[in-house]
Parts: structure tokens; sequence; C-alpha cells
């Protein structure tokens, strides 16, 4: 692959996931200021469904597959993942929630390791031992882990099985009619949490939150698939772990958050992580490797 392309998926891959990190930043603002994540989750799938059905093109008769006992556990672990890392985000840093969050590659390369029979790669497993590191620093289990964090590393649990949950599907569904999946059963899914909860003061500014929150997380989201499009999976995973520098500088911008020493630390080797990955995987072009 060309330099040039490289650097276009790059930028396709960091544009998505500041989006996405963006859309957190709406709803960390909404969480602190009162509003039930619950509902927060479930004005991102629902309004999410509403803006990507006329770009998805879903036909009637593909509904059907949302049958799927597998598509409706992916949606389940996606839906918990959003509930857990906007519980994370009402009092965390931005840039600490998601380093506890990408425990999720390592929960997602065991268990394809474990199920789906991967052969495991001596130099990505070693590459995800020291993100896995660095999470341990940003976490700090034992001596400061706080209860959001653990709502971090939650979602990044559950972030994990859902990437497993799509690699099993890979292949199964069209990527638009996979994105639609975990947004309409997500919606439904919510609906008993979100719109019962109690709502603060309706002002311009909640609105514009919320709806912000929602298309922020979508857009992105339609721009991770655009960009597994433009190359393998295996090449856009890693370019994934560029959301460290955007919540990172999101943080400091929007909230003043700097992270401490020891979780500055971790960031970094989580960073390191991803762009070994991305270096392995780019002296193995012909070769899938797992994670």
């Amino acid at each position: 692959m060309h330099l040039l392309d490289l650097c276009r998926i790059a930028g396709t891959v960091f544009f998505a996931v500041t989006l996405i990190v963006a859309g957190d930043t709406c709803g960390k603002l909404l969480t602190a200021g009162g509003v039930d994540p619950f509902f927060v989750a479930f004005s991102r799938f629902a309004i999410g469904a509403l803006a990507l059905w006329p770009i998805a093109r879903i036909r009637l008769h593909e509904l059907s597959a949302y049958k799927d006992w597998r598509v409706v556990l992916r949606a389940v672990f996606i839906t918990c993942a959003i509930c857990s890392i906007l519980t994370a985000l009402k009092t965390e840093p931005i840039a600490n929630v998601f380093g506890a969050f990408f425990v999720g590659p390592v929960i997602s390369y065991v268990l394809a390791v474990i199920f789906l029979a991967e052969k495991p790669s001596p130099t990505h497993t070693i590459l995800l031992v020291l993100g896995f590191c660095g999470v341990l620093l940003v976490v700090k289990p034992g001596f400061g882990a706080s209860a959001g964090i653990l709502f971090a590393v939650l979602a990044g649990i559950c972030y994990g099985c859902y990437l497993f949950m799509t690699k099993l599907l890979a292949g199964a569904m069209r990527p638009s009619l996979l994105l639609m999946s975990q947004l309409l059963i997500g919606s439904v899914l919510l609906i008993p949490f979100g719109p019962s909860s109690g709502l603060p003061e309706q002002s311009f500014n909640f609105w514009v939150l919320i709806i912000l929150s929602a298309l922020g997380s979508a857009a992105g989201n339609y721009a991770l698939v655009v960009a597994n499009k433009m190359a393998d999976a295996s090449l856009v995973a890693p370019l994934v772990y560029s959301k460290l520098i955007s919540a990172t500088l999101l943080g400091i911008l929007v909230f003043g958050d700097w992270p401490d020493t020891v979780a500055f630390i971790g960031l970094t080797l989580i960073i390191l992580s991803g762009l070994g990955s991305l270096a392995a995987r780019r002296r193995l072009p012909g070769k899938t490797v797992p994670g």
C-alpha cells in the first residue's frame, strides 16, 4: 500500500474516532449536568438510527436477519458498553475512561483465540500485553481505582465481546446492515430505561448536546464503516487507538482534565501498542493478524 493511501485511511479513521469522542464529550457534559446516562444512551441509539436509515438503505426483508441470536447478542454487548462508558464519563476524565476502555481489544483477541481457533501471533500478543499494562496504569487496580473507572473497564469488556461477535458475523451481513442492527436493537432494549428516567430542565443547550452526542457517535461509526471499505479491518483496527489522542485533547480543552503522570504513561503505552500493531500488520500484507 502506498504511503498516500495509508495517510488517507489514517486520516479517515482519525476523523471517525474524533467524531465519536466528540459525541462522548457531549455525553459527559449531559451526564455531569444531571442527565441519566441511560437516557443519553437511548437518545444516541434512536437518533442515530433515524439519521443513518436513509444512508444505510435497509430493505424490509433484510430486517429478518435481526432475529439471529448472534446479531441480538452483539447489540446487547454494545448497548451495555455505551451505557457503562456514559456512566463512567459522568465522574471520570475522558482520557482515563478511554484508556481503561481499551481493555476491549485484549478481550476480543483472547475470545478469538479460544472460540475461533485463531493462531496467536507472538508479536501481536506482546503488543497487547504492552497495551494491557498501559490500561492497568490508567485503572490503578487496588490503589486508586474509582467506581467510574470500573464502569469504564466494564465498558471495555463489553466492547471486546462486541468486537468478537462482529468477527463472528463478518461476511454474513452488509456493514451498514450490521451497523443499523445495533442502533435499532439498542433503541428497543433501552426503551424501558431511557425514556422513563427523569429529565432535568430541557433547555436549548440540552437538546443541542443530545443531538450532537447522537450524531457525533452515528457519523463516527459510519465513517469507520467507510474506512473498513477502504482497507482491511486488520489495518484499520490499530489506527482506532488514535482515539486516545482526541480524548486527551478534548478532555484538556473542554474540561481542563490533564492526565496524572501515571495515567499519562499508561496512555502512552496504549498508543505505542496500537502503533506497534500497525507496523506489524504492515510487515504482513498477505496475512490477517487476529485482534
